[in-house]
């Protein structure tokens, strides 16, 4: 499996961006993808994730509604809708893929990772 991200960028307060991970490979049905972030200095963190069927999906407690992971099967691509964004949401935002059924928010489980896009929130 091969996951790239885009759409990061430098946004000031209450703004929104929209990150996007191209996935490739086999199997991408059956999977659960996840989003996680690690700004400078802390460990990284889970943000969203779903599985490619759409359901259930998970946030973490920090998003209070101001993201929303999604994806579109046609294009093998998952979505990280994100507005409202704080100075607090910098960091560098990973795409992940989970082989099997569960949907996790535990890093450990993700055994496909993308290079990373950077999110950078201004005050």
């Amino acid at each position: 499996v091969y996951l790239a991200e885009t759409g990061g960028g430098s946004v000031q307060a209450g703004g929104s961006l929209r990150l996007s991970c191209a996935a490739s490979g086999n199997t991408l049905a059956r999977n659960a993808m996840g989003w996680f972030r690690q700004a400078p200095g802390k460990e990284r963190e889970f943000v969203a994730a779903t599985h490619w069927s759409g359901s259930p999906t998970y946030y973490g407690d920090f998003v209070t509604g101001r993201f929303t992971i999604s994806r579109d099967n046609a294009k093998n691509t998952l979505y990280l809708q994100m507005d409202s964004l704080k100075p607090e949401d910098t960091a560098v935002y990973y795409c992940a893929c989970k082989i099997g059924m569960v949907v996790s928010s535990e890093e450990l489980d993700y055994e496909y990772w993308g290079q990373g896009t950077q999110v950078t929130v201004s005050s």
